[in-house]
């Protein structure tokens, strides 16, 4: 690879101007490509092996009418009790809306100051997209005077919009600060962002043309920015930082940029090959579109360092000197470090380091998984404010109904199913069951006395499916978005293991085919876990404690279950990219070196700075997305931000050098010792 490297920057420097714009163009085409052909995103949020999705499934092959998704619309007044009468018109607009199939009869609350209806899809809120929500607000914008509205249900979620994005701007402002205050050159900052959104533009691309010919979820685009713009700016980061380093030496550019591509383009294109191989450990997870969706995040990354091994070179050349600045652009001199702290004392930097570790990883073992209710959004979200309207007029169970679907029901079972149903100290209320045409289905709707996110009302439905149904003798499946977050939950709580197995295990053999020695392998993947653990007791303390919730400005709630799958995924690429710097850098210095710790000091010192500014990066970029209204994405960002900062202090500073150098000549044999020499010697 590292010929192949050289080459390319060799190719691309010697017209850097028309290789510039070959590499623009090519992007636009990719982008402009995957539009043509029809590249779109799509969700598809089927979960196999679930009963929630037996439910779900049943309902659409023989009851259509009930299959699709559902919205309420709650009207509130604090003056005077609400008419159904001066309400009907608004109703009888909402019918007549496409894809409405039907409109429940109006609700009032016993104080009559609270009423709601449910309306009735054909298809699923992906497939009704933003219209739905527009819809219903036109419908509802003539109401009786004092008369107040607010939505919840899928379809006014998915249409949600976020605003602006300040969080993500400012982070990007920050990432763009670092960089200028690393390489001390707005020239060099300039060309390393460039590349990494040129990066991000080609993933997404790539991603366009992968959605015309399979489904890519709408959760991709995001986690893809995320990742790529953030792991983009690193590899740019490192990648310049080497060039600067090569030019201090007294190197000619283009000499200089083939240096660096054979080194830290290697580097990049390593770490960013784990991030996509760890990313793609989702798919073991049985949950098509969390597979999917890592799948394509971690293939913008992977499409972002090959484009900064293909343009920075370019860039590279066309800069010359003016890469370093002014003051340093006479000078020729190699840069001596000091042995870090670590390395003189590593038996107590290794110790210190992971009890601190591990006393932020504590809080994760109580870490629970559940899917946080619209009571945890901003009281300015109309969602919120339909729940809290429903649970005062009604009980929190109104907020998560539970959805029977009954098969073949006969009326003996079907009443006697009815009457367990009713029968249970934790239901509000049975609605009367619904029977298709044919009378080969039928839908029962259950309100609990709890909220969808409470231990009561998950516990309920377990005891649906283990007492209440079979004791009726009807073949019924409890479904429901309440039923499925929790099927959901279960379902990922029982594949973690055998998904960190897969991450952890395929991480470990690039890492032996990569640095050849399975002691860095296995302490890479040691201090991976320690850095994800951190991260892990982090979300705990932050979301699941009043103390962090209030900090964050949110309510209380349970970790959303896919975060800790994206989180490992991610962190165990991420946490690698780090570790394949230093080791890289530690490669290069063994042949230098007859004195292994001189060799871990200078690779230790030499990459402190860049992996730090690296890091503290990628913390400003993911706490950007950490702004996000999406729990998903908010809880994600701060974890990832989390766990960085972690891996950049306690493991890169402390631990991992301190590791190295008790390990000493053992981290590769003699033989391998000699060889790294003899290349060394060789390349000078």
């Amino acid at each position: 690879m590292t010929s192949l490297l050289s080459w390319l920057a060799s190719v691309m420097g010697r017209r850097p101007r028309i290789a510039t714009f070959a590499v623009l163009f090519a992007v636009i085409a990719l982008i402009g490509g995957g539009m043509a052909v029809g590249g779109a995103f799509k969700d598809d949020f089927t979960v196999p092996g679930i009963e929630s999705q037996a439910a779900q499934d049943l309902l659409e092959k023989r009851f259509p009418q009930q299959s699709g998704t559902s919205a309420v619309v709650v009207f509130s007044s604090d003056d005077a009790k609400l008419s159904s009468d001066a309400l009907a018109p608004t109703l009888k607009k909402i019918e007549g809306q496409p894809h409405v199939t039907t409109v429940d009869p109006l609700r009032t609350s016993e104080d009559g100051r609270t009423a709601f209806a449910t309306v009735s899809y054909d298809q699923d809120a992906t497939d009704l997209g933003a219209d739905a929500r527009k819809q219903l607000e036109t419908a509802t914008t003539k109401l009786p005077a004092g008369v107040e509205v607010a939505m919840s249900g899928e379809p006014i979620d998915g249409a949600a919009t976020g605003g602006f994005p300040i969080g993500e701007l400012a982070g990007l402002l920050i990432a763009v600060a670092l960089l200028i205050a690393v390489l001390k050159s707005v020239r060099a900052a300039r060309n390393a962002l460039g590349t990494a959104l040129v990066g991000v533009a080609a993933g997404f691309g790539v991603l366009m043309w992968v959605a015309a010919f399979t489904d890519v979820p709408g959760l991709a685009p995001t986690l893809g920015g995320m990742l790529g713009l953030g792991a983009g700016i690193d590899y740019a980061l490192l990648l310049t930082a080497r060039q600067q380093e090569e030019l201090r030496k007294g190197r000619d550019p283009r000499d200089a940029a083939r240096r660096s591509n054979k080194t830290a383009g290697e580097s990049a294109l390593t770490a960013a090959g784990i991030v996509l191989v760890s990313i793609s450990g989702l798919l073991v997870t049985g949950i098509p579109f969390v597979g999917r969706a890592g799948v394509a995040a971690g293939l913008v990354v992977l499409v972002c360092a090959v484009v900064c091994v293909t343009l920075l070179p370019a860039r590279f050349a066309k800069a010359g000197d003016k890469l370093l600045p002014k003051r340093e652009r006479t000078a020729s001199e190699t840069k001596t470090y000091n042995a870090p702290f670590a390395t003189k004392r590593p038996v107590f930097a290794l110790l210190a380091a992971a009890l601190v570790t591990g006393a932020l990883a504590a809080p994760a073992a109580g870490l629970q998984l559940g899917q946080p209710d619209d009571r945890n959004l901003g009281t300015d979200a109309t969602q919120r404010q339909a729940y809290d309207q429903l649970a005062a007029g009604f009980g929190a169970g109104v907020n998560g109904p539970l959805v029977l679907a009954v098969s073949s029901p006969e009326k003996a079972s079907l009443a006697k199913l009815t009457a367990g149903l009713e029968a249970d100290r934790e239901v509000a209320r049975v609605e009367k069951p619904v029977l298709n045409e044919a009378g080969n289905a039928a839908v029962i709707t259950v309100i609990p006395k709890h909220g969808p996110q409470e231990t009561a009302t998950r516990d309920l439905v377990d005891r649906i499916r283990e007492s209440v149904v079979p004791a009726s003798g009807a073949q019924a499946y409890v479904g429901g978005r309440t039923a499925r977050y929790g099927d959901e939950a279960a379902k990922i709580a029982s594949r973690i293991p055998v998904f960190a197995a897969t991450v952890v295990g395929l991480s470990l053999l690039l890492l032996l085919i990569a640095f050849r020695s399975w002691r860095i392998s296995v302490m890479s993947a040691v201090f991976n876990l320690a850095s994800i653990a951190a991260a892990y007791g982090v979300i705990t303390l932050a979301f699941q404690t009043q103390t962090g919730a209030s900090l964050l400005g949110v309510e209380q709630q349970p970790v959303v279950p896919y975060v800790p799958l994206f989180m490992f995924a991610i962190l165990f690429g991420l946490s690698t990219d780090y570790n394949v710097f230093l080791i890289s850098r530690v490669k290069e210095e063994w042949g230098r070196h007859s004195d292994h710790r001189v060799a871990i000091a200078t690779a230790c010192g030499g990459t402190k700075r860049i992996i730090t500014a690296a890091g503290a990066i990628m913390i400003a970029v993911f706490m950007g997305f950490a702004t996000d209204h999406d729990p998903v994405i908010k809880m994600t960002g701060i974890g990832l931000a989390s766990a960085v900062l972690v891996d950049v202090t306690l493991v890169r500073l402390f631990m991992a050098p301190a590791a190295l150098t008790l390990m000493g000549d053992k981290l590769w044999p003699a033989r391998r010792q000699r060889s790294e020499a003899g290349a060394f010697a060789r390349a000078q």
